[in-house]
């Protein structure tokens, strides 16, 4: 049985603009959570809201450095997040009949 609950933080992870926004920030290599606040124009309780969503999804890494902490796409949550998508669009097929179902 598939951990539901843990494959809807990798989804919610993409459900919003701003967690969108800084994906693509994030993109071009890790970022100092002061270089986002700059670039995305939010509240810094705004971007840490966020950033633990994306952490929590294991879409994101995060590591700190003295009073600023940096984030980066974690490669393996991204591997992970392509994988469940494909299983979970995947049809199956019946061991009786063979035929594609859904599911």
């Amino acid at each position: 049985m598939r951990n539901h609950a843990a494959d809807a933080k990798v989804f919610k992870a993409f459900c919003d603009v701003n967690r969108l926004q800084i994906l693509e920030l994030l993109r071009s290599g890790e970022k100092c959570a002061c270089v986002l606040l700059e670039d995305l124009q939010i509240s810094q309780s705004t971007l840490s809201y966020h950033m633990k969503i994306l952490c929590d999804s294991g879409i994101v890494v995060s590591r700190t450095e003295g009073k600023w902490t940096h984030y980066a796409i974690s490669d393996q949550g991204s591997e992970k997040a392509k994988q469940l998508l494909a299983e979970l669009t995947r049809k199956s097929i019946c061991p009786q009949t063979g035929c594609a179902c859904e599911g």
